[in-house]
């Protein structure tokens, strides 16, 4: 008797192939993966040929923030900066059940939408550590049914005031799970190329990921990718490291671009970007041509290295739209990006689903495979082209072995013999 069965599913597989198949689940794990299992369960959902996938992966958000788009004013300018500053407004009056609620209904949001495995930053720039308390809660209040990771993000930068480089370090004393930075805010060039350093530094010591927001800004001569490149390639820390953003790179001219693009290979580490917040924060300055205001997902992902898309915003002072809807995502980032070919879409929805899970250092628990823990999603749609291109509805989504969200489809009439 198995807990969970479905019949009739086109499987997305770990090697991107589709097999039709059924797949039984028991205990939380997958047991079977064959053509016509025989047997019975406790619940069999008749899948009938949709697309059963590996649940989405939120590589970037900042869930601290989420929902408070207005608060206490709109960002008129749409820039980076003045968002910062609204955030630094609001986050005065933070409380740990104002994080949690806003926190939680997102996750319940996303997870409407087949999102699973979240990876959060949480503001560490204030003595109350607020922020980071409230997700550290939320945390272990959504784990049996949402893995979130939390990082421990200096917004106003490590040395943007005397205590913060105190506080990321009580932050990870406290029990966040990844080591986070800004260095091209923080006061000088010499400070940002210093808090890569102690970023390195702490990640060591805390035996920690690290995942630094990197040159987002338009100015081309924001080079601390180079840093963070040089610090992997001496630590030997590689697929530990994520970079986000990175837009800069997108600035850069090409002798340069190309001469980094041969250290990044040497390193292994992580990219994240954000189209639907990096192409509206970017380029606020510029008259035309206007710059796209991305980094080189196209190159980064042609040289094999791992390119996993966020959200970076939902409905907050730097975006004050969002759904959590990981395929609106993917979606714009194959415009953006130009990756307009059948293997370029095939690779966004990969950026939304194992690459994320690559950024997160989950691969051993992720993928629809026998023996792995049962999280998955049922699509309507055929294959991951079609999921794109139609922004598909996810029916059903099965957490830790257990269904945990199902949806039924609107459905559209003619009338009148048209």
């Amino acid at each position: 008797m198995y807990d969970l069965l479905l019949r009739q599913c086109r499987l997305l597989q770990t090697d991107r192939t589709i097999a039709e198949v059924d797949v039984a689940i028991k205990g939380g794990a997958i047991v079977e993966i064959a053509p016509n299992i025989t047997g019975s369960a406790k619940l069999t959902l008749d899948i009938q040929g949709q697309l059963v996938s590996p649940p989405f992966v939120e590589s970037h958000i900042h869930l601290d923030s989420a929902l408070t788009a207005g608060e206490p004013r709109w960002n008129q300018s749409g820039t980076l900066f003045e968002g910062i500053e609204i955030w630094r407004e609001r986050k005065q009056n933070l409380s740990l059940e104002d994080v949690k609620a806003r926190a939680i209904e997102t996750l319940r949001q996303q997870a409407v939408q087949g999102v699973l495995f979240v990876r959060s930053h949480a503001d560490v720039s204030e003595t109350s550590l607020t922020a980071l308390q409230a997700l550290l809660e939320v945390r272990e209040e959504v784990k049996d049914w949402m893995t979130l990771q939390v990082v421990a993000f200096p917004q106003d930068g490590i040395y943007g005031s005397p205590q913060n480089d105190i506080l990321i370090e009580k932050s990870l004393d406290m029990g966040a799970d990844v080591v986070g930075g800004i260095p091209h805010y923080e006061l000088t060039r010499e400070d940002g190329v210093k808090s890569v350093h102690r970023i390195f530094e702490l990640a060591q010591k805390y035996d920690r990921l690290i995942d630094i927001h990197c040159d987002e800004t338009d100015d081309h001569q924001s080079r601390f990718l180079e840093v963070v490149a040089a610090n992997a390639i001496h630590t030997d820390l590689g697929a530990r490291v994520t970079a986000s953003h990175t837009t800069a790179f997108g600035s850069y001219d090409n002798a340069y671009a190309i001469k980094l693009l041969g250290f990044l290979r040497r390193t292994q580490i992580n990219f994240i970007a954000n189209p639907l917040i990096n192409i509206t924060l970017q380029g606020r300055t510029d008259s035309y041509p206007k710059r796209r205001g991305v980094t080189r997902v196209k190159e980064l992902w042609q040289q094999n290295m791992n390119v996993s898309f966020g959200h970076d915003c939902i409905q907050d002072p730097w975006y004050s739209l969002g759904t959590g809807n990981m395929l609106d995502v993917a979606f714009m980032g194959l415009h953006v990006c130009q990756m307009t070919g059948i293997a370029e879409i095939d690779a966004c929805y990969d950026m939304v689903t194992w690459n994320g899970a690559k950024t997160l250092n989950l691969t051993d628990r992720y993928g629809i495979e026998v023996g792995k823990p049962a999280n998955l999603i049922v699509l309507n749609a055929r294959d991951r082209y079609d999921a794109i291109r139609r922004r598909a509805t996810v029916h059903y989504v099965i957490s830790q072995g257990k269904l945990l969200v199902r949806t039924e489809s609107s459905r559209t009439m003619w009338h009148n013999d048209y």
